[in-house]
């Protein structure tokens, strides 16, 4: 497996994989990634100076991805974004080293990482404690994501 920044022509295969993701966990709904309008133009999406995305490919096929980008409001703060993997590759390791690499980025232009996700997400929950992440009470900003239900944060 190799992790490497997106292409143009991962756009569509990152586009299914977290729609696959947001599918299984009942999160294809308005207020999550599912209704993003930039869900299949990440390459575009990611090419500013403090925004990344990075897949994990395997066999010549996206299985995971990750992003990092501002939160708007707070330059000291980036976001981590859509990160995704599919069920497969679950549990070899592979989130772990995607979020070193764009934990490693945002130390360059940011303070602080923010995320938002759902609290059905079990895996991604237990996942994020893991790696420092702590719990806040709300969102830190009012983002397009209403519908997430559970925000973090890390100092980086």
């Amino acid at each position: 497996m190799i992790i490497r920044e997106i292409e143009e022509k991962d756009n569509k295969e990152v586009e299914n994989l977290i729609r696959t993701c947001l599918i299984e966990y009942g999160a294809n709904k308005p207020g999550c990634a599912w209704s993003d309008p930039n869900l299949g133009s990440f390459y575009q999406l990611y090419q500013n100076e403090r925004s990344r995305y990075w897949v994990a490919e395997d066999k010549g096929e996206v299985v995971a991805g990750c992003g990092v980008g501002p939160l708007n409001g707070d330059d000291k703060v980036c976001e981590l974004q859509k990160m995704y993997a599919f069920k497969e590759v679950r549990g070899t390791g592979i989130a772990k080293k995607l979020l070193d690499i764009a934990l490693e980025f945002a130390k360059e232009y940011y303070d602080k990482c923010y995320l938002e996700t759902f609290s059905n997400m079990i895996e991604a929950n237990k996942f994020y404690n893991k790696h420092g992440f702590v719990k806040l009470e709300k969102p830190l900003v009012e983002t397009e994501h209403y519908a997430c239900d559970v925000w973090y944060i890390k100092d980086l």
